[in-house]
């Protein structure tokens, strides 16, 4: 059974930082591309970073220069360090999982992220 459980949301004044945590289980993480998406209330859900099996990564703009997507496969873990956070960053932090062989794809239950003014 596949799992992703994510950790770290909360409550955080804007220019503050979290770190967001995803362990997977289930899967063969080191052959997945890992990524963190988020949906605030009333829109999308959007990319926010994602991370290759080879370690490339890739960001959406608004988060370019303050999130850092990072994996640790010996751990089955990837992360997200949150900095200079904005009241626009407040949504459902989701972490996804794609088989990069079978194309599988897996999400967490998401933790909230709230940045107030």
């Amino acid at each position: 059974q596949v799992q992703l459980v994510e950790s770290g949301g909360g409550l955080v004044q804007a220019g503050g930082s979290l770190r967001l945590s995803c362990t997977a289980s289930g899967i063969i993480f080191r052959r997945n591309t890992m990524g963190w998406y988020r949906q605030a209330p009333g829109k999308q859900r959007e990319l926010v970073a994602d991370i290759t099996s080879g370690g490339i990564t890739n960001y959406a703009n608004s988060v370019k220069g303050r999130f850092t997507i990072s994996r640790d496969n010996a751990k089955n873990t990837v992360y997200l360090q949150m900095n200079s956070l904005k009241p626009e960053d407040t949504a459902v932090y989701y972490c996804n999982a794609a088989d990069d062989v079978y194309g599988a794809r897996y999400w967490g239950k998401g933790t909230l992220v709230t940045v107030s003014p």
